[in-house]
């Protein structure tokens, strides 16, 4: 059976551009939902979200089954979860909080087969088809065809954008404005951090690394595309399902005249 093409090599294709958003809910149906609406790819998070390995296991068959690729984020960047995502079948993985080059090169090294890093081979997990495809295949797409993204968070992360993207294993980087925000005081919009935001883009280009950020807006996501981002988040399962239940109350007080 064929495979479509990576979710990694479609970030790095010219002027690509994929929409997904965050699925927090642990349920099956909500990832389902995700897909059904035409979004390219959910992300499992599992840093902000109650999601355990098994929840999280779960969400990723059924988003590779409604045709979604699944990411996930880590609950934090001791890297724990890597292996058992790794062996699911996940198509990329984002490290919270990662500060300096040698937490990138550790971090993203334990995703990578041998000699990049450190991955153990699962030949008969989800990841090889339960071992119906050979083992050269597996191998293959573990080297090659996963997404090793870290989020860069803080100021000091920023500073040290090159080391962090010379981590041999890394192929991808998230720039999370929210903590940024929290670390400089500043909001997500100021000139400072728009500035940092387009030498972390030019950098990452100069690598051919995708970037991308989380938004919550149409037009935001059009900003990015323009700025040069190659995928975003928009918004969340539980942000979407909030905002509909209260828009729908709210319209139907309206109409009852309550």
């Amino acid at each position: 059976m064929d495979r479509k093409p990576s979710l990694i090599d479609r970030l790095k294709a010219k002027d690509a551009f994929l929409v997904g958003t965050w699925a927090k809910i642990p349920s099956l149906e909500t990832v389902e939902l995700i897909g059904h609406a035409g979004f390219d790819f959910a992300v499992v998070d599992m840093e902000h979200a109650p999601h355990s390995f098994q929840s999280a296991y779960q969400a990723i068959a059924t988003a590779q089954a409604v045709g979604l690729y699944a990411m996930a984020r880590l609950p934090d960047r001791s890297g724990g979860a890597v292996q058992r995502l790794l062996d699911a079948g996940i198509d990329g993985l984002l490290v919270p909080r990662v500060e300096t080059p040698e937490i990138a090169a550790d971090v993203t090294a334990a995703m990578a087969f041998p000699p990049l890093g450190s991955r153990g081979m699962g030949y008969t997990s989800r990841a090889a088809r339960w071992g119906l495809d050979s083992a050269a295949d597996y191998l293959e797409r573990g080297r090659n065809h996963v997404m090793r993204g870290v989020q860069i968070e803080d100021m000091g992360a920023l500073e040290r954008i090159d080391g962090i993207l010379a981590a041999p294993a890394l192929n991808a980087v998230f720039i999370g404005f929210g903590d940024l925000a929290l670390s400089s005081g500043l909001p997500g919009s100021h000139p400072t951090l728009r500035g940092l935001e387009a030498k972390v883009l030019a950098a990452a280009r100069a690598k051919g690394v995708p970037c991308g950020t989380a938004v919550q807006t149409p037009e935001e996501a059009v900003r990015c595309r323009e700025a040069g981002y190659s995928f975003v988040m928009i918004s969340a399962d539980t942000t979407l399902f909030a905002h509909a239940a209260r828009r729908l109350m709210d319209d139907t007080r309206n109409a009852l005249g309550r």
